[in-house]
């Protein structure tokens, strides 16, 4: 069965290639790029090539050291270039004539400070929903017509090798363990809470989605699997300028994102705004199955058959602002202050049939379950960017602030009842109240000192404090009232110190790149159980030292080939929840409890990359971690009571194979492709028992882009994932399909764009455990199927999107778990 996906995966791989080769023709551009003040040459400066006829993208490639660049394979046709650089608003070419077999020399592009329009015709040019760089994936949230109306998450979702797990964990090439941040900083959430900011956050919010695989020793450790940064709109033109967006969806319920993102930029002085309200509601339905064994004689006992509905409804407001002062040529200072608040409701009514051996119902058990949350956040970052000299020397500093509140009220009432309904015994109350507060405090410095025959180092130093105190106060009923129950009531106080220093080189060596890296991190830690009538006072202490090597070498065999090889080892802290020894209730026989034993996850990761004629990117890698994180399920046997926590498993491998291509099929149609396959291995001590076992997936995505005339687009996109593994729980294949029109409207600064996810329904997830005692199926309904209808429209000049510098809390952020639906 592996040969055979193996085989049609090279087979995939080659009608790739075949049509590639049959696709582009043999024709060239070269110029040079230059600043327009002092005549400088501008090196990574982009340069995107435009087809006159209908302005659609061709290619996209960077300036050299020298400000050079090329394209080749061309077919003829007629042209335009645009090029810009940060800091500046780009420039757009003359329109050239290319003919069969020319080298046509572009001349130089001067960068200028507004956009210089063609005086014979107006044209509009549009990001590609994809690009790749050297070193990074880059997303292009807006350029995708099926991305209106929806979340962050759901975006992610769609990206080249990014999954979302039914639970909304995100993984990247098949492997877990992925540090998300926004605008270059820890959004300081994770698991759960993580996937409730992803979820409720407006795609209309979004610029664009870097996907890094391997990251430098510049960035945070954090993350086996790499790094995703969201980066949020941000304008810079002078001026007043903004863009409003509002939609609604429908899937069971009405849903409505609203967002409004506003800049005014005069003298010395850019300040900008950022507001979003966005209501969100659905619902799912879970089917549980579990079969109680004898422990002797594996005999099945018990048949627990459980259907949980469950309907959620949430509200995400969040602003941001912030300033930008340039107090001279060379120096920049900034501060930007954000916060949201984030309550929820989720209610289910869960049903669990207690079936005997010949699965007949003996007693049936009803949870009418409330679970009320509110997240609060407020975060501050002050930021100064000082450049020394033209060369680019530049010292950066980030002071970061983040206080995060979360209250959960939760109210479980389960009711015993007969086969016929009638009451068995009296009903068990629950009341839980679970407040948690975490303090984030973090300081970054960079410097950069460029050297020569193109040669640069980079470092910088990072120190964070955390304190997290988390409290659980469980109530039950009894015949004189609510008492505390000692056994589920917790008080978990965690405090934690990083620090961190790294040192980065990276040179040009002709048609060689070398980047090489070490970055150490020393990490202080302290847990505090606080006794109670149930259990005695406890404290733990860590303290260790780890040392995060990375390098990248890159080889331009020829204008057609280029490969790179790249390595890096990278750390995942347990989340600051997942160690709290809380309880989570779903009913009276489901819950969730943390681990206070968890470890440290170390993977290191290794890649070798082939680019063939700037689009088509096939990629081998290679991972392995140590004390994995797996999600375990646990059985009480005797008390048929099943829950799931976190532990640490000796070992986990990845093998991928993945390939990526962007080309035109026809002069209005683009197409992405992206496909990866893993095989992974598991090794090690669980519940007692040796796990070891081998599991070989696929996953694949494709999105087509299609331009008309008269300012109408559409889009069709999709994805397919096999089954597969992790530690213990199987999953069953799973796939999409997209498909969404567009219209530019009152004078191209509007668009009206209409849009339907999961177009058959079919994003449903289906799996189970088998293992030990454990015999579980799982599967889960939700209402995945939504049309939108989304309106934008942008006043003021037109806009040019930055993003402001990443800010100095890069790693502590990803593992707050603060509520919120």
């Amino acid at each position: 069965m592996k040969k055979i996906i193996f085989l049609s995966f090279a087979t995939f791989l080659f009608n790739v290639i075949s049509y590639a080769q049959n696709t582009v023709g043999s024709s060239s551009v070269h110029g040079i790029v230059r600043d327009g003040g002092n005549q400088k040459v501008v090196d990574a400066a982009t340069i995107s090539l435009y087809n006159f006829k209908d302005s659609s993208l061709v290619k996209v490639s960077l300036a050299d050291q020298d400000g050079q660049f090329g394209f080749e394979n061309l077919a003829a046709g007629d042209y335009f270039l645009t090029a810009s650089s940060i800091g500046t608003y780009g420039v757009t070419g003359n329109i050239f004539r290319l003919a069969s077999g020319q080298n046509y020399d572009a001349g130089t592009l001067i960068l200028k400070e507004r956009i210089t329009s063609l005086s014979e015709v107006k044209v509009e040019v549009k990001k590609p929903f994809i690009e790749r760089k050297i070193d990074r994936t880059i997303i292009n949230v807006d350029a995708s017509i099926t991305n209106t109306g929806t979340s962050a998450l759901e975006v992610l979702e769609k990206s080249p090798g990014v999954s979302v797990d039914k639970d909304g964990n995100v993984s990247l090439k098949g492997k877990a363990g992925v540090m998300v941040m926004l605008d270059g900083r820890q959004t300081y959430l994770s698991g759960q809470d993580l996937a409730n900011l992803l979820r409720n956050m407006p795609s209309s919010n979004i610029d664009q989605i870097e996907i890094m695989t391997n990251p430098s020793a510049k960035y945070d450790a954090k993350g086996n699997s790499g790094l995703i940064n969201i980066k949020t709109k941000k304008i810079k033109t002078k001026g007043l300028n903004g863009n409003f967006t509002s939609s609604i969806s429908y899937s069971k319920y009405f849903r409505n994102n609203n967002s409004v993102n506003t800049n005014y930029k005069t003298g010395r002085f850019n300040l900008f705004a950022n507001a979003t309200n966005s209501v969100n509601r659905g619902e799912s339905t879970m089917y549980l199955v579990r079969k109680f064994r004898n422990t002797s004689t594996k005999e099945v006992e018990t048949i627990f058959d459980q259907t949980t509905p469950m309907k959620r409804s949430n509200t995400y407001e969040n602003l941001k602002v912030g300033m930008d002062f340039y107090a001279n040529k060379k120096t920049t200072l900034g501060m930007v202050v954000s916060g949201y608040l984030n309550p929820g409701k989720e209610t289910s009514l869960s049903q669990t049939n207690l079936n005997n051996s010949n699965n007949v119902t003996d007693s049936i058990v009803t949870a009418n379950n409330i679970d009320k949350r509110k997240s609060n956040n407020i975060s501050t970052n002050f930021n100064l960017r000082h450049t020394f000299d033209s060369t680019g020397k530049e010292f950066t500093i980030d002071l970061d602030y983040l206080n995060y509140f979360s209250t959960r009220n939760q109210f479980l009432q389960n009711n015993f009842l007969n086969p016929d309904f009638s009451i068995r015994r009296d009903p068990t109350l629950l009341i839980g109240n679970l407040p948690s507060q975490v303090n984030i405090y973090a300081v970054k410095t960079d410097f950069i000192f460029p050297l020569k025959n193109s040669a640069k180092i980079e470092t910088g130093v990072k120190g964070s404090y955390v304190t997290t105190d988390n409290n659980a106060l469980y109530q039950i009923n009894t015949a004189g009232g609510y008492e505390t129950d000692l056994g589920k009531t917790n008080h978990f106080i965690y405090k934690e110190n990083i620090n961190a220093a790294y040192v980065n080189y990276s040179r040009q060596i002709k048609k060689w790149g070398v980047q090489a890296g070490l970055r150490a991190e020393n990490t202080n830690s302290e847990g505090h159980q606080v006794g109670s009538g149930a259990r005695p006072d406890s404290v733990f202490v860590k303290h260790y030292t780890n040392l995060f090597p990375t390098g990248f070498v890159t080889y331009q065999l020829n204008d057609k080939n280029t490969f790179s090889l790249n390595y890096g080892r990278r750390i995942d802290r347990p989340d600051y929840e997942d160690l709290n020894p809380f309880y989570y209730f779903l009913d009276e026989y489901t819950y969730e409890v943390g681990n206070t034993l968890l470890q440290p996850q170390i993977t290191d990761n290794i890649e070798l990359s082939h680019t063939y004629r700037g689009f088509l990117t096939t990629t081998l890698n290679y991972s392995k971690t140590n004390n994995a994180f797996v999600d375990v399920l646990r059985q009480v046997t005797a008390e048929r009571k099943t829950f799931q926590t976190k532990d640490n498993l000796a070992s986990k491998s990845n093998l991928g194979l993945a390939v990526s291509a962007n080309f035109p099929v026809a002069s209005f149609w683009n197409m992405n492709v992206y496909g990866n396959l893993n095989y992974d291995e598991f090794k090690g001590v669980l519940n007692g028992g040796m796990l070891d076992a081998t599991t070989t997936n696929f996953f694949g995505n494709i999105s087509n882009q299609f331009k008309f005339k008269k300012g109408w687009s559409a889009e069709l996109s999709g994805f397919y994932r096999t089954g597969g593994l992790e530690g213990q729980i199987i999953t069953f294949p799973m796939w999409r399909m997209d498909g969404g029109i567009a219209k530019q409207v009152l004078k191209k600064k509007g668009s009206l764009k209409l849009s339907v996810r999961d177009i058959f329904k079919s994003q449903q997830f289906n799996g189970g455990v088998k293992y030990q005692d454990i015999d579980l199926k799982i599967k889960n309904v939700r209402d995945s199927r939504s049309i939108s209808l989304t309106f934008s429209y942008r006043f003021g000049k037109p806009m040019q999107q930055q993003r402001r510098k990443a800010g100095g809390a890069q790693e502590e952020q990803n593992r707050v778990k603060s509520g919120g639906n």
